[in-house]
């Protein structure tokens, strides 16, 4: 079959590539020439595991081009997917549709035959029969359908995902509209992926529901840290033993700094205003919008504690900036708001990261030491903080760490480290949701018991 690709970011990439890969020929467009002439030298712009030697295959097997030419891409095209960005809109956190509405414009233009019209992007319920009305409006008599075909996919595992999802949605009206993406996800239909048609709202929805519920798993064992810290309970053991029941399941129960990247913040405050405007307040997705918000910024504060209450004129080494490991993806990083808030305190910042620098350095300044690795980030720091559980920070030479700090401190803000093992090592660790000394040091006492007994 043939697929126009209207966005080449990371949606629009990574799917293209995927979809050449079952066998159908692709066109990803976009209106960044100097992104379209990298990527026709097979040169990646975003950092994704698997995904230059997937472009570069594909695009050698004649499969998967690249153009700046919506008009060119579309005539011919049996689907044609919408996959442009989809940003929160300032101001009032709705999602910035203009992107989506301007493909959809161009898109009536260049059709030349029955096309299905797919969104992929990230859009709220009715977007879809928005680009109907718009397609329709501009070509009364043309033969098209709109289908809606959200993307599950996770930055640092997009190919596997795309190509062994947990599921396919698609909403779509007509069964001809069904049948397009049936034989476009044929290959996933071989090895009985669960493919889920429904209606286009449906599937819009389904998008958001999903990344909402996931946000909500970590706000609330990130809550639950904050508890275990004061009761002296370990989050890992409860995170496990609330994992193991199958109706919560492990994933997602992982304590640390909050949720960023580029979907839960967008998607969370997308939800939030839909049901808002349509009367349905949720007020889950607003409790994970404040809750999430807050723990970014204090957990600069845990780093200030570490330092005993005050950073003012000393060296802080941040390991790890980008928003998860295997990703250079800066967006909403909890990095971010954790080092301005430190810089506002008056520390001075050393930072590395093995992939966001590039991507990080315009969003937080020159006035950080840019380092080329982790030692030489830690090299005469007062304290060393862990923000991104990337592989290369979870075996560190402690001895070596230890020689290089001022003082051994560390602040673990993605729990890498074993407390009790950092206590022998004769580290000041920190931690989150776990006892910084080992267990049976720590006795907590409840205070609405202890002021009974005083009573």
């Amino acid at each position: 079959m043939r697929v126009a690709m209207i966005g080449s970011g990371y949606v629009g990439l990574v799917s293209g590539a995927c979809f050449s890969e079952f066998g159908h020929t692709v066109v990803c467009v976009d209106k960044d020439a100097a992104k379209i002439e990298r990527l026709r030298r097979c040169e990646i712009p975003i950092y994704e595991p698997g995904l230059e030697s997937l472009v570069a295959s594909n695009y050698q097997a004649g499969r998967l081009t690249f153009s700046t030419s919506l008009a060119a891409a579309v005539p011919g095209a049996d689907a044609v997917f919408i996959a442009v960005g989809t940003p929160s809109r300032r101001g009032d956190g709705e999602a910035d549709l203009s992107y989506v509405y301007a493909a959809a414009e161009e898109i009536a233009a260049a059709m030349d035959g029955y096309t299905v019209v797919v969104s992929k992007s990230t859009v709220p319920v009715g977007t879809g029969r928005e680009v109907q009305r718009i397609i329709r409006s501009r070509r009364p008599g043309a033969a098209f359908d709109i289908a809606s075909n959200p993307e599950f996919l996770r930055e640092g595992s997009a190919i596997a995902d795309f190509m062994r999802p947990d599921r396919v949605i698609v909403g779509a009206d007509s069964e001809r509209a069904r049948q397009v993406m049936r034989e476009l996800y044929r290959p996933l239909f071989l090895i009985e992926t669960p493919v889920v048609f429904t209606a286009v709202e449906t599937a819009e929805l389904t998008k958001y529901a999903a990344n909402c519920f996931l946000a909500t798993k970590i706000t609330f064992i990130n809550e639950m840290a904050d508890l275990c810290e004061r009761v002296g309970a370990d989050v890992h053991d409860v995170a496990r033993g609330i994992g193991l029941d199958g109706r919560i399941g492990r994933k997602f129960l992982h304590a640390g700094p909050g949720y960023g990247g580029s979907c839960f913040p967008k998607d969370t405050l997308a939800l939030m205003r839909i049901a808002q405007r349509w009367q349905a307040p949720s007020r889950i997705t607003e409790a994970v919008v404040a809750v999430n918000t807050a723990r970014k910024r204090r957990m600069a504060e845990k780093v200030i504690a570490a330092c005993r209450g005050s950073v003012a004129g000393k060296e802080i080494a941040v390991l790890g900036l980008t928003f998860k490991p295997n990703t250079d993806d800066m967006r909403e990083a909890p990095s971010i708001d954790i080092i301005n808030a430190l810089k506002a305190a008056g520390a001075r910042l050393r930072a590395f990261d093995p992939e966001g620098m590039k991507e990080a350095r315009p969003i937080l300044g020159d006035d950080i030491a840019w380092c080329t690795n982790a030692y030489e980030a830690m090299d005469g720091a007062d304290a060393l903080v862990i923000v991104t559980e990337w592989n290369e920070f979870r075996a560190l030479d402690l001895a070596r760490v230890k020689r290089l700090l001022k003082q051994p401190v560390m602040v673990d803000l993605r729990n890498i480290y074993d407390p009790a093992e950092m206590a022998a090592q004769g580290f000041e660790y920190s931690c989150i949701g776990r006892p910084s000394q080992p267990p049976a040091s720590h006795v907590a006492a409840d205070p609405a018991l202890a002021a009974a007994g005083r009573r």
